[in-house]
Order: C-alpha cells, then sequence, then structure tokens
C-alpha cells in the first residue's frame, strides 16, 4: 500500500487573493510612520501577516453556503438555534451565549465573577483575559508548569497548570476565587497543549475546594489533536471523543471562534450555572445584544456551526499541525531559538536567545518583530515585555517571564511556499542579528498597551540600508 510522507493540504483553493509586495524602501517608511508598534502598519504594507490565527483564516465552502441562510431576525432568529444546538454537541453545557468575539465573553463573565478582593488563578491568562480580569479589580495568578516559563526545556505538555500550587493557593485564598481557568492550548505559554490527565487532576482539585473550572478554549480541536498524538493512552480515541471529555470536565467554557471555527468574527460563553447564566445575559443584552444573536448576524452564526464541526476532521487536524512544525523544523535546523516543543498554531522565537546583545528592558521580541518585518515583509507579534511587562516608575521596563516573537499561521491560508519563504526570512535575519538593537517605549496606553504604544529604537536606525 502506497504510504506518503507528505501531508498534503486536506483541501484545494477555490478563490485567490493577491499578496502585497512592498519594497524594502516602503516597508521602512510604513514602520516609521507607525511609530515602530506593527498593529499599526496597514495591511496592505504586509506580505506575509502572521500576526494572529484569529479571524484570518479561510473559510469552506460549506461556511460560505450556510451564511446564505443567515436570519437576521432581532430576535429568536432560526441561526441562532442552529448555532446553539453545535455548541451544546461540542460542550455538553445548559446555557449558550453568543458574542462577537472572545474578549466580550471574558468582559461579560468577570463583570459577573470578578471584582476587587477576588483572584482567579489559571496555566496563563493571555492579554484580553488578564486585562479584562484586572479591569474588573481582581488578581490573574499564573501557575502554570515549571517547564512552561523555560523556551528551552522538552515536555510534551507545557501548558499544564501547576496542580500542587493550585491546591496550595485555593488552600490559602478560597474565599478569593469565582473559577479557575484552563487556557487550551496555552497561547501565552507559545500555543502549548494541556493534557487531559491535568486536566482531570485540575477537576479534581477544584472539586475538593468547591471551584468552577473553566475552560478558554479558542483551540481546543488542537489541543485535543495533541492529546491524541502525544498523551499515552490517548491514541486510540477521537479527537472528538478527547474535545467531549474535555469539555464535559469543566462547568463553563468561552471561546473566541476566531480561531477554531474558522471563522472572521464571533464567540459564545457557556456554562451550567443558571444565577451566573442570567446575570451574563442581562450583561449581554447592556453590551453586546439580544441573547439570540449576541453582536453577530445571523450569517455570523451559520458560518461557526458549520467551522465548529469541521474543525475536528482529523484530516484537517494532521494537516494543521504538521504544517506547523514543518516550520518548526525548518527553523531549528538552522539554529534559530526557539521555544520547544512545536505549538500548534504558531512557531515562537525565543527572543532572548536570538539578540542575548539586548537586555529585556530594552525589548528583544519587539525589536525581532521589526527586523522580520523590515527585512520580509513577515508581521509577527511579540509576545513577552512590551505585552506583559510595565513600565516602573523610574521609566526601566519589567520585564515578562519570557520574550517570545509569535509567528501565528492562520488557518488554510498560506501554502508551504509561502513558508519557505518565511523560514529564509527568519534565517536572514538571525544570520545579522548583531545589527538589531533594542527600543524603549515612548507612549503606552494603561491597559493591553501592545496595541497602541509607541516605539523609538536605541543606539541603531532601523531604517538605514
Amino acid at each position: 500500500m502506497f504510504e506518503p510522507h507528505t501531508i498534503i493540504e486536506p483541501f484545494r483553493v477555490k478563490v485567490v487573493e493577491p499578496l502585497p509586495l512592498p519594497t524594502r524602501a516602503d516597508r521602512a517608511r510604513a514602520l516609521e510612520a507607525a511609530r515602530y508598534n506593527l498593529f499599526s502598519v496597514r495591511a496592505e504594507d504586509v506580505t506575509i501577516d502572521l500576526m494572529t490565527d484569529s479571524g484570518t483564516s479561510a473559510m469552506s465552502q460549506e461556511q460560505w453556503s450556510a451564511m446564505m441562510r443567515g436570519d437576521e431576525s432581532y430576535a429568536g432568529a432560526r441561526s441562532f438555534f442552529r448555532f446553539r444546538e453545535a455548541v451544546e454537541e461540542l460542550t455538553g453545557m445548559k446555557h449558550i451565549i453568543p458574542v462577537h468575539q472572545g474578549r466580550a465573553a471574558e468582559k461579560i463573565l468577570f463583570t459577573v465573577v470578578g471584582g476587587a478582593g477576588k483572584a482567579v488563578p489559571a496555566n496563563t491568562h493571555f492579554d484580553t483575559t488578564r486585562a479584562n480580569v484586572e479591569h474588573s479589580g481582581a488578581e490573574a495568578v499564573d501557575l502554570v508548569i515549571e517547564e512552561g516559563r523555560r523556551p528551552e526545556t522538552e515536555h510534551p505538555f507545557k501548558g499544564n497548570i501547576d496542580t500542587e500550587a493550585l491546591d496550595a493557593f485555593l488552600t490559602a485564598h478560597r474565599e478569593r476565587v469565582p473559577l479557575v481557568v484552563i487556557t487550551v492550548t496555552n497561547n501565552s505559554g507559545g500555543g502549548q497543549p494541556v493534557s487531559i490527565d491535568n486536566l482531570r487532576a485540575t477537576r479534581a482539585v477544584c472539586d475538593r475546594h468547591g471551584v468552577p473550572l473553566f475552560l478558554d478554549c479558542a483551540r481546543f480541536a488542537e489541543n485535543a489533536w495533541f492529546i491524541k498524538m502525544r498523551e499515552p493512552g490517548q491514541e486510540g480515541r477521537s479527537a472528538r471523543e478527547i474535545a467531549h471529555e474535555m469539555f464535559r470536565l469543566a462547568d463553563g467554557c468561552w471561546m473566541s471562534s476566531k480561531k477554531d471555527a474558522f471563522c472572521n468574527i464571533g464567540g459564545f460563553l457557556a456554562l451550567n450555572d443558571d444565577s451566573i447564566a442570567a446575570e451574563c445575559r442581562n450583561m449581554l443584552i447592556l453590551t453586546e445584544g439580544f441573547p439570540t444573536y449576541g453582536g453577530l448576524a445571523g450569517r455570523d452564526l451559520e458560518a461557526l456551526a458549520v467551522g465548529l464541526r469541521e474543525v475536528l476532521d482529523e484530516h484537517y487536524l494532521e494537516y494543521r499541525i504538521r504544517s506547523t512544525a514543518y516550520v518548526w523544523e525548518h527553523l531549528d535546523a538552522l539554529g534559530v531559538p526557539l521555544l520547544r516543543p512545536a505549538g500548534g498554531h504558531a512557531v515562537y522565537l525565543d527572543a532572548r536567545a536570538f539578540l542575548p546583545h539586548v537586555p529585556p528592558e530594552e525589548l528583544p521580541g519587539q525589536t525581532v518583530s521589526v527586523a522580520l518585518y523590515l527585512e520580509g515583509g513577515i508581521r509577527s507579534v511579540e509576545i513577552g515585555t512590551v505585552m506583559f511587562g510595565r513600565t516602573r516608575a523610574d521609566g526601566r521596563q519589567e520585564p515578562g517571564v519570557m520574550d517570545l516573537v509569535r509567528l501565528a499561521i492562520p488557518r488554510r491560508v498560506y501554502t508551504q511556499s509561502h513558508m519557505d519563504y518565511v523560514c529564509e526570512a527568519v534565517e536572514y535575519v538571525y544570520q545579522r542579528r548583531q545589527r538589531y538593537h533594542g527600543f524603549r517605549i515612548s507612549e503606552e496606553a494603561r491597559e493591553l498597551r501592545h496595541f497602541t504604544c509607541s516605539f523609538e529604537p536605541l543606539d541603531w536606525d532601523p531604517l538605514a540600508g
């Protein structure tokens, strides 16, 4: 029997979009205009956009077809009930609340359960989760395992929460904790998965202390595939079966469906608690819309219902995880410092090891991101001191746990030749790494500063040829 070594894309291209091909001089002008913040660079000035996998996927013909039957009724639209059925089948939860994206679910949930004096433990909060927890007045507490804090360490499930640390925290602070969060996969920790054993153990800890367990499940399908591939005893189960168990170990979840549901917009909050659900629906009406549309058009709800089922196709998941590993393996062979092992939705460069001459307070992640765009037209995102650090009273930066650069790969969008180009550009920058120096933040917002802050280069001219 023919057993191919090449894992092909389990789809073929039907529509194409031209790629912008700005020159280096064009990119230099774009950087200067954006004050070196890649969030402020226009998309028409980016050749390969790896800033995020959120809302950037290519939808399938079934999703586009489903959008044509979107019911745009304000209340009780047929599209809502098809969406609700898909989420109920996946999660097994009672209350399904649509929202326009994941951070809206976070805002609603933590407005209801957060507040001054509260504390929310997690493996690792992502940026919007942390911001919404802290905006409510609560404390966001990260308890990822020690291996998850070290980029160079090999571990199959670096997204795991430290259950002993969680147990100790709940013993000391139970009255302050409204819920525990597990992010799957762990985006801020390098797209690393959480094992089913860790979820079971976390469930047991939460049960001992009477605390609800919630999943931030934006990449639940990728996490389920990693469990199938990496965890002993799970190889004989389907990704769908594993995903069902993941959700049924939790009391609630929220999802930015712009990730593993392939959609350009959308999300949901799902939970079992009747009283919390009622308060969340009231907040939804105040901020998002009526409970049967939640800030979404009926056509979006239709696309979400299809995408939530499509994403558990194992041919797709095998391709998805393997295509990310393809980039990781090529860069690793070139000696580029990476967060290990390969994650699901992105490849993470270890910026501190990439630029050892740039100290964390001079923002090595931002420096690598700027260099990749300047030299190759590749837009990435810093996940480190800019995103998770803070400016001290003396003006110096308090570093994040790690300084990473995320190359997030949109689903079903780029081909292997695009990824080969990315590898060439990263290699080019790495070989010339001594010429790139740091940045300082010249202007910043109080919350989520990385989206809008401005930078100034230190001791170098990024615009020089």
